[in-house]
Order: structure tokens, then C-alpha cells, then sequence
């Protein structure tokens, strides 16, 4: 029985399932923290077994319970399943209180960023993006804490320093997943950037992040770049599709022609996607190819999903 459990046989979308584990995750705990060790196949799949499974249910319900991933990772089984046994025997005889709501899910990182501890915020959106996976902490953590960073700046209940110290630490992080997600050459190509005069590039940075997600290859240039250098990086690097980023328009008219630029000098097989909170504002040309305007991390993924077929990983 011990050589059937130690049979290196499912695919990591079979893990994902039985675990509730994302494969994003599953990719990030093996490189980061060495959780388990999958074989190869002949083509290069990952294939896990069954102890690899449970070991890896046992760090998700530790994980649950509040426990940092970096904790756990190495605690040989029957401790780690002590230690899940315990945590789920101290949530049964908590109190029912309602837990937590979206309304105040955010509460702690916000907490962390009034106090200027950069520490703390980190080790938070760290654990989140571990335990969630890339996609939803993108969507449902990374991109509302900033927005609510926005909002409290624009409030006068955060100071320049709180905003900066937020926005500071929410790049490194997203950077980190991002990086971890990165793809062969053969992947499609997304290329991501703002145009000039754009200095907000952490609503460019969260779309690079989740086209990685999507398991496309990302070219991330960063912000305020004229469109002649953004068409020209795109044909440097043979981009498959082109994204840019408006958080605030200085002046619409100026990111339309912009726009219009860029999109009349890409090939008319590249979709050029344009998101953030200005590009609200700002009258896309229906006669100037394929520009297509997002309204969200969701909305750009399902786009791209629709656009590349991504090799089974």
C-alpha cells in the first residue's frame, strides 16, 4: 500500500482539485518553501502522489487556521497533522461571531499601512497571495487595497508617506508572484505598460500579473512610455497582444491621441487592451482596430483566456 500512496501519478490539475489548492499555489510552495518533490513525465508534467496530496490538504487546512505557509512547510506529517487537528479543534469551540465579512477583510493590511509597518503588510499580502492563489489575491486583496488606499488618500485619512509605503510594498509582492509565474519562450506574449506621463503603474503592474496567471509570457515595461517606444518593444519582442494602463489622465485628449497612436502603429493581429480608472473617461476610436476596454482584472483575464490556448501544465 506504502509503494501505491508513494506512486507518482496525478497530474497537478488533479491535485488542484483534491486540494483546493490553485496550481499557482501548488508552483509557489514547491519553489519557495520545497512542500513536496513531484516527478517528471516524459513531456514534462508535473505528477504528484497520493502521500504528496495529503501532505499537501494538511498544509492548506494549517494555512486556514492562520499559520504562514513558511511555518509549516517543513514539519515532518504526523506533527503537521497534530498541529491541524489542534487548530480545527480550537475553531470548534470558538464562539460563532460572525467572522469576517468583505467589509472588513481588509481592515488588518490597512491597519499596517497607518502604522507605516511595511513588515507586517508584507508578511500580510505574502500569506494572502500563498493561500489564495494569484488570481483571486489579485482580484479580490491586491486591487481593492489599493483602491482603498486611493480612497483614504483622497479622504485625508492617509498621508503621502501611508500611500507610498502601500503602494511600495503591494509592487514588491505582486512582483514576487508574478515572477514566480513566469513562462517559457513558447508561451504568448503580453506586453504591459503606461504611456507617458502616466507615473501610476500599479494598476499596469496588477494586469501583468494576472496575464502571468493566465500563463501568458510578460514583457512588464513600467510607466510614462510614448506609444512609438511601446510599438516599437512589441515588435521587438514579437508581443501577441499589448496592454496599457490610465489611472490619471492629465489630459484625456493627449491619451486619446495616444491611444490612436498606438493602436494605428501595432499590427492589426495584436488586440490592444486599455484599463485602469481613467481609461473611463477616455473615447476609444471604433474605427481604429481592435482596442478593447477592461473593466477589471476578471474582464482581462476572460479576455485573454479567450485569445491564447495555453499548453497543459
Amino acid at each position: 500500500m506504502d509503494d501505491v500512496n508513494q506512486e507518482a501519478r496525478h497530474p497537478i490539475g488533479v491535485v488542484a482539485e483534491r486540494t483546493g489548492l490553485s496550481p499557482e499555489v501548488l508552483r509557489v510552495w514547491e519553489r519557495r518553501y520545497d512542500v513536496v518533490r513531484p516527478v517528471r513525465s516524459e513531456g514534462g508534467q508535473r505528477l504528484y502522489s497520493d502521500d504528496d496530496v495529503g501532505r499537501l490538504r494538511l498544509l492548506r487546512q494549517a494555512t486556514q487556521a492562520g499559520r504562514s505557509i513558511g511555518s509549516v512547510a517543513q514539519l515532518p506529517h504526523d506533527e503537521l497533522a497534530r498541529l491541524v487537528r489542534e487548530d480545527e479543534a480550537a475553531r470548534l469551540a470558538r464562539p460563532a461571531d460572525g467572522g469576517e465579512t468583505p467589509a472588513t477583510a481588509l481592515d488588518a493590511p490597512l491597519a499596517h499601512a497607518l502604522a507605516l509597518d511595511a513588515d507586517a503588510l508584507e508578511a500580510h499580502l505574502d500569506r494572502a497571495a500563498a493561500v489564495l492563489g494569484a488570481p483571486v489575491f489579485l482580484e479580490r486583496v491586491a486591487a481593492p487595497f489599493m483602491r482603498l488606499v486611493g480612497d483614504e488618500w483622497h479622504a485625508g485619512r492617509l498621508t503621502p508617506a501611508h500611500e507610498h509605503l502601500a503602494t511600495g510594498v503591494v509592487q514588491r509582492v505582486v512582483l514576487r508572484v508574478m515572477t514566480a509565474l513566469r513562462e517559457g519562450a513558447d508561451a504568448p506574449a503580453f506586453l504591459v505598460a503606461t504611456l507617458v506621463d502616466e507615473r501610476h503603474e500599479i494598476g499596469a503592474l496588477l494586469a501583468a500579473a494576472a496575464a502571468a496567471a493566465e500563463g501568458w509570457r510578460v514583457i512588464y515595461l513600467g510607466a510614462s512610455l510614448p506609444a512609438a517606444e511601446i510599438v516599437a518593444a512589441a515588435a521587438a519582442t514579437a508581443a501577441d497582444a499589448v496592454g496599457v494602463s490610465v489611472v490619471v489622465p492629465g489630459s484625456p485628449a493627449r491619451v486619446a491621441a495616444e491611444l490612436a497612436t498606438l493602436r494605428a502603429r501595432l499590427p492589426a493581429s495584436v488586440p490592444l487592451f486599455v484599463g485602469g480608472a481613467g481609461a473611463r473617461t477616455i473615447e476609444l476610436d471604433p474605427a481604429a482596430g481592435e482596442t478593447i476596454r477592461v473593466r477589471d482584472l476578471d474582464e482581462l483575464r476572460e479576455a485573454l483566456r479567450r485569445r491564447a490556448t495555453i499548453p497543459a501544465r
